[in-house]
């Protein structure tokens, strides 16, 4: 990715890098570590980066103890990771890594989207969470990748975000027109992913939001009770929902956040682009694809839905239907 250049393969090492920081606020960290890994890749270009957090509260005087502890934590991991040969970095170094997130994005020109922690709770509970990384280029995602530590990698179909198997830790790729690969974390060859191809929904399982505060389980409940399915959902916390759901493991994904909820970009970005490229597709309620152009957050209808092309019609269907009924017994 050196001289402007970018590939996935590349920006797998980026995530690689951030995965070494495991604390409580790994999210400050890791957005520093990715922001100073791209910057070192991309010398040449117009850098620009949107992202989470922002360094407010670690400025103040009550955030020192932590700053120092981030510092001390990302130098430790560049020096220990050995691909980076710099000087130590201070704690000011640091805080403009993490303000280099500010970014607002938009429709023109590249602009790297990040969620550092993808699922907090998750990580706090040690389920799944993720770090999530996505490239716009004229408002359009062509490059994702996700990075999730506790997700295993054999399939979780028909079970729950936990399995008998040993390995976990995956790695999902996308880059658009190229399709989706995944690999452990450990750096198995990678190998192409695809969404189910299940047509009969009564079969399909889907994938909810594990907590209820970030999606309507009883709208979802709703829904999969008209298109007759029989399995329970699955519920995740994070973008690892859309690398399970790319490789088949579920086949729909609902989210239905309650009103007033604004979706941001880096929830969604490199998700998107990892199930569609898998052959799944991925729309507001109203069956609009995700506009990544109108800078850091999503204008959208309703909700989220993500399946595969054969069950999106019914899939639309029961949304719609499951809709009305709500609002009309409002």
């Amino acid at each position: 990715m050196c001289n402007g250049k970018f590939d996935v393969y590349s920006i797998d090492e980026v995530l690689r890098v951030s995965l070494q920081v495991v604390f409580p606020w790994k999210a400050y960290g890791s957005q520093a570590l990715v922001s100073f890994a791209l910057e070192s890749e991309l010398p040449s270009e117009s850098f620009s980066l949107v992202a989470e957090e922002d360094s407010g509260d670690l400025r103040k005087e009550s955030g020192q103890e932590t700053l120092q502890r981030i510092t001390k934590l990302v130098n430790d991991t560049l020096v220990s990771d050995g691909s980076y040969s710099v000087p130590t970095l201070t704690a000011e170094d640091v805080l403009r890594a993490i303000d280099t997130g500010k970014s607002e994005g938009g429709s023109h020109g590249r602009h790297w989207v990040l969620d550092p922690i993808d699922g907090t709770k998750g990580f706090l509970r040690g389920d799944q969470y993720a770090i999530a990384l996505a490239l716009l280029d004229e408002g359009k995602v062509v490059l994702g990748v996700l990075a999730c530590p506790n997700l295993p990698f054999a399939s979780i179909s028909g079970d729950s975000q936990h399995s008998s198997h040993d390995e976990v830790g995956c790695l999902f790729f996308a880059q658009v027109g190229a399709g989706t690969y995944m690999q452990s974390l450990e750096g198995s060859s990678p190998q192409k992913v695809h969404v189910s191809t299940t047509e009969n929904s009564e079969e399909a399982s889907f994938f909810e939001s594990f907590e209820a505060a970030h999606s309507s389980h009883d709208l979802s409940s709703s829904i999969a009770k008209k298109l007759g399915v029989k399995a329970p959902p699955v519920r995740i916390d994070s973008q690892a929902k859309y690398g399970a759901l790319s490789r088949g493991d579920g086949a729909i994904y609902l989210r239905f956040p309650h009103k007033g909820y604004r979706e941001k970009i880096w929830d969604h970005a490199a998700g998107c682009i990892v199930v569609t490229e898998a052959g799944g597709v991925v729309t507001d309620a109203a069956g609009s694809p995700l506009d990544f152009s109108q800078g850091r957050y999503l204008d959208l209808d309703t909700g989220i839905i993500v399946t595969n092309q054969k069950l999106m019609p019914s899939l639309l269907k029961a949304v719609r239907e499951s809709l009305d009924e709500k609002n009309s017994s409002l």
